[in-house]
């Protein structure tokens, strides 16, 4: 396998270019509810379903350091009224790591936590 060096990067089709360190390290599509599975995703290698709303991303390819950036968020579910996600911490059960992270959604402002049926996060950071 061969390693291509670039600064920026530009996809066939494309007018723009782009910085490679502004391309997301890792990225995730999946069902929330009942048997987690991802529709789609990029370096990720596998989901945990820690409890209601709260999900685990473990990286194919660990990060860099655990300064990394985790957004995510959920399709609006009817009988909500707002959406918001956080990365769990627990007390610290739960720090960020270089292999992994986790978040939870919170579906309305009463801040209710419940399983949802799109969920979709990003991670930006530097790879190992």
């Amino acid at each position: 396998m061969s390693t291509l060096k670039v600064t920026n990067i530009q996809a066939t089709g494309e007018t723009a270019s782009r910085a490679v360190s502004g391309v997301a390290a890792a990225w995730v599509n999946f069902n929330g509810t009942g048997t987690v599975a991802a529709r789609d995703s990029q370096n990720i290698s596998s989901l945990t379903d820690i409890g209601t709303a709260v999900y685990g991303t473990n990286f194919t390819s660990n990060m860099n350091n655990a300064n990394f950036s985790v957004s995510s968020t959920c399709q609006y579910s009817s009988g909500g009224t707002g959406l918001n996600a956080c990365l769990r911490n627990n007390g610290g059960a739960y720090p960020l790591t270089t292999g992994d992270a986790h978040f939870f959604l919170v579906s309305d402002y009463s801040v209710s936590a419940t399983d949802n049926a799109v969920v979709v996060a990003s991670i930006h950071g530097d790879l190992a």
